[in-house]
């Protein structure tokens, strides 16, 4: 394998994790408040439906991402009202919020099954595009994929250097304490949903408006359920996250080329290959439970009653 091949397959990678980083982040903020939202999948496929429809009328992509980020906002929301005002389980609300985004999806993109939208272009950066190896890597992407490195820097530096960081993780610690000194958990558990929601509506977009521009019903595919995982695999910390999200973008890739690498296995096993990767993932972490609990927020899924 020359080295032309081995770059464009690692900028390959890049591109297939990218929505699935996008959505890791917005879920990773989410659970550090304390709130888990199994809802990324209905919230992704709806970016993914919403922002291709309005970059096929309005010919912008702009006002798609913007869309696709509103749409996932919004489908958050209800989530939650539901679980932090109306006080609904978390787990059956997420759950139930994935159903609602799918069929909601499918009747949204009825009359947008099958057309194409205008491809969004790559973005060379001048001079750091000619660097070998590493220009066509990292400095010649889609305005997403930057996009996506300035959003893991941000939460980086939100949650490890900023006060409304560390308020929002003593909420995902403590709800109970961090309501005692006067935070008001309810309105940082509410913000924090909603970021995560436009996070996974932008990894939806990225799917309908770049990665692929046409929209197919259930398109998102178990991405989802893939960020969720990817969360618990980074031990809720940004840049694990984004390890986590290479692994499994790279796995997807590799599903892609093995056969035109000579690879004779059939495309049945090597569909399945992500999804396997990503149980296989989750027992290994599940081994050592004492582990996984220290890493876990300490308020992850309770719900917040207030007594004032």
């Amino acid at each position: 394998m020359d080295m032309a091949t081995l770059t464009s397959i690692v900028a390959a990678v890049i591109v297939a994790s990218t929505p699935l980083l996008f959505a890791a982040l917005g879920e990773l903020v989410t659970e550090r408040a304390g709130v888990l939202n199994l809802g990324v999948e209905g919230m992704m496929v709806m970016g993914a439906v919403v922002g291709f429809s309005v970059t096929y009328e309005s010919d912008s992509h702009l006002l798609g991402v913007l869309a696709s980020a509103a749409a996932g906002a919004m489908m958050a929301l209800i989530f939650g009202v539901l679980t932090q005002l109306l006080l609904a389980n978390q787990v059956a609300t997420g759950l139930a919020l994935t159903m609602f985004g799918l069929g909601a999806s499918a009747l949204w993109g009825q009359s947008y099954t099958g057309l194409s939208g205008k491809l969004m272009g790559n973005v060379d950066i001048p001079l750091l595009s000619e660097i070998p190896v590493i220009g066509p890597l990292l400095f010649r992407h889609d305005p997403m994929v930057y996009l996506c490195f300035v959003l893991l820097v941000a939460v980086w530096w939100f949650l490890t250097r900023t006060r409304k960081g560390m308020i929002l993780r003593a909420v995902g610690e403590n709800h109970g304490a961090a309501h005692a000194l006067g935070y008001r958990v309810v309105m940082v558990r509410l913000a924090a949903i909603m970021f995560g929601g436009a996070c996974a509506g932008l990894g939806g977009a990225y799917l309908s408006i770049v990665q692929t521009p046409l929209w197919a019903d259930g398109m998102t595919a178990g991405r989802g359920w893939i960020a969720l995982a990817i969360v618990v695999f980074a031990a809720w910390r940004p840049w694990r996250a984004m390890a986590g999200a290479y692994l499994f973008g790279g796995v997807t890739v590799l599903q892609l080329h093995a056969q035109a690498m000579g690879i004779e296995i059939e495309s049945q096993y090597m569909s399945m290959l992500p999804y396997l990767v990503t149980i296989v993932v989750l027992v290994a972490i599940s081994h050592d439970p004492t582990r996984a609990r220290m890493s876990a927020p300490g308020s992850l899924g309770k719900t917040f009653f207030s007594t004032s």
